[in-house]
């Protein structure tokens, strides 16, 4: 299986991968679904998995496995239910949708929206940008509870 796409192909980036556009791609497009291994072990963590809620990951192939994380980012994924043929529920779906219009060669990016128990130093550059790879909404929480373990091996010292 090719890692290109009509949309999308694999490039370098200073960190390893990254996707980019091959051409212009207006806000709304379907880039394509996520495609790869789905995972039955609710402790199943890899750098590259997907959380599909319950018990299941996602442990995406190329070309989306290397979507980089920004504060700001260009795309989103969107999960979808799926039926199968004989109507009992199948497995989500993973897509990923253009959040804004993305000229061709453009860095594709998510904001992976981590828990606070997996946040890592965030390097994306983005004007924006929250320091930490870390959901929004659990920033705030997150950057307390840094700030006084911090101070608690200050003190231990």
């Amino acid at each position: 299986m090719s890692v290109d796409s009509p949309l999308v192909c694999v490039g370098k980036v200073p960190f390893g991968k990254g996707v980019f556009a091959t051409q212009d791609i207006l806000a709304g497009t379907d880039l394509g679904e996520v495609q790869g291994k789905v995972i039955d072990d609710p402790d199943y963590s890899s750098p590259y998995c997907i959380d599909l809620g319950s018990r299941y990951s996602l442990e995406p192939r190329a070309p989306y496995r290397y979507l980089n994380h920004c504060c700001s980012p260009n795309c989103q994924l969107m999960t979808h239910e799926t039926v199968c043929e004989d109507g009992t529920p199948g497995p989500r779906e993973v897509r990923v949708e253009a959040l804004i219009d993305i000229s061709g060669d453009v860095e594709l990016t998510i904001d992976y929206q981590w828990s606070a128990t997996g946040a890592i130093r965030c390097l994306c550059g983005s004007q924006a940008c929250r320091g930490w790879i870390v959901a929004e909404e659990e920033l705030a929480a997150f950057l307390q509870s840094n700030t006084r373990q911090r101070r608690s091996r200050t003190l231990a010292k």
